[in-house]
């Protein structure tokens, strides 16, 4: 009788949350988002994992794979000693150095993120055109991919979340708001106003460095994909956003890791 195929546990550790899913085929059975932390220990960590699989019901014996792409270097060890402890499996990691069939055309390769890179695959594979991926995550980036599936570099920008962490910081009298869509663009309130400012400032500042990229490319028409946790929100009043892709990085990490590039 043959054994059941393992499941593949895919860690997308980014500077504000880490995000983990677990795929069995193509298919993504489960996920969480927690709160990254970069003095978190082996230990911790693995417990933590340990404590989300048992909400499911998942035996951790059933994971016989694990990929990650991770931009906080001093969780590298602990992600992979995890791994190795809790579930006896090597983890794996995405680099830019690696072969993983996209040519990356950035002065210095190594110097791309490793999510960045993930995104492009991922975006690529599933629209098979050109495209630009706008990831809402601690930062905005832009990432370009031309017709051929070459990533061509992009732009990166500071997050909704940064940003309006520098404003209350640094106004006195502003209070913290929740990021949301306000009811109308002229607030009544301060906490109307500040929510105005970040959400349509946001949605102008990704429009217009999306038309300038267009500009610059002029006579081809990428698709522009967007992925992170207020994907949906920005994307809403976007002109230019014309998918959201939640899960864009995961499904990445699955791809990379079926492609055979990590062997």
């Amino acid at each position: 009788m043959t054994s059941p195929a393992k499941l593949l546990l895919v860690i997308d550790v980014g500077n504000t949350n880490t995000v983990i899913g677990l795929y069995d085929g193509s298919v993504l059975c489960e996920h969480w988002r927690i709160a990254t932390k970069a003095q978190i220990t082996t230990d911790e960590f693995g417990v933590l994992l340990l404590s989300l699989l048992a909400t499911r019901n998942i035996d951790p014996s059933s994971i016989g794979h694990a990929v990650c792409a991770c931009v906080v270097p001093p969780l590298i060890h602990a992600t992979r000693r995890v791994c190795k402890r809790y579930f006896n499996i090597e983890l794996r990691f995405v680099h830019a150095q690696l072969d993983l069939g996209m040519p990356v055309r950035y002065d210095n390769p190594s110097q791309v993120g490793a999510d960045r890179i993930v995104n492009a695959i991922a975006a690529y594979q599933a629209v098979q055109q050109a495209c630009i991926v706008v990831d809402f995550g601690t930062a905005t980036t832009f990432d370009v991919v031309s017709e051929e599936g070459e990533y061509e570099g992009g732009v990166i920008a500071p997050g909704m979340g940064i940003s309006l962490d520098a404003l209350y910081q640094r106004a006195s009298k502003l209070p913290r708001v929740e990021i949301v869509r306000p009811k109308v663009a002229v607030g009544k309130n301060t906490v109307a106003s500040m929510q105005s400012g970040i959400m349509y400032g946001y949605v102008g500042l990704v429009d217009g460095i999306v038309q300038r990229i267009l500009d610059e490319r002029e006579g081809t028409a990428p698709l522009v994909l967007a992925t992170g946790g207020l994907a949906g929100l920005i994307a809403s009043e976007s002109r230019f956003i014309k998918k959201v892709e939640p899960f864009l990085t995961l499904d990445g990490l699955r791809i990379i890791w079926e492609s055979g590039a990590l062997d």
